[in-house]
């Protein structure tokens, strides 16, 4: 099934959803691999170490450090890989109302991962710029 990949009907059908609970982003390192107990939302293996995003209670849980807590937000559009423009046309948007955003894209949807006692605002900026590109 291929995604949408025209900018126009991604930024007015993308229906930002913020998904329930905190988000944080934490490593280990070495390839252990991730730790008996979390469930990562995201992973990315670098050379440091495996990157996760994983539930604030579940770090805690284990003693994985974090400095980041956030809100995840899922754009409910089906955006194609291949298009251009939609993770520029929102970081843009939440960067000029000062809000920093962490993208990661899924195979059928775009995921936002912003500050968390700021996130409700963040879908009503994202859901702005969806009626501004009706």
């Amino acid at each position: 099934m291929t995604g949408e990949s025209d900018l126009r009907k991604l930024l007015s059908g993308m229906r930002p959803q913020l998904n329930p609970g905190r988000y944080v982003f934490t490593t280990v390192a070495g390839g252990g691999g991730v730790p008996s107990g979390v469930t990562p939302v995201v992973t990315v293996s670098e050379q440091e170490g495996l990157t996760m995003v994983v539930r604030l209670e579940e770090a805690d849980a284990l003693g994985l450090s974090y400095d980041y807590v956030s809100g995840w937000i899922t754009l409910r559009v089906h955006s194609a890989l291949e298009a251009v423009g939609l993770t520029a046309a929102v970081a843009r948007e939440l960067a000029d109302a000062g809000l920093s955003c962490n993208v990661v894209a899924g195979f059928h949807h775009d995921h936002l991962f912003v500050p968390y006692e700021r996130s409700t605002g963040a879908v009503a900026v994202l859901e702005d710029l969806a009626r501004r590109s009706m």
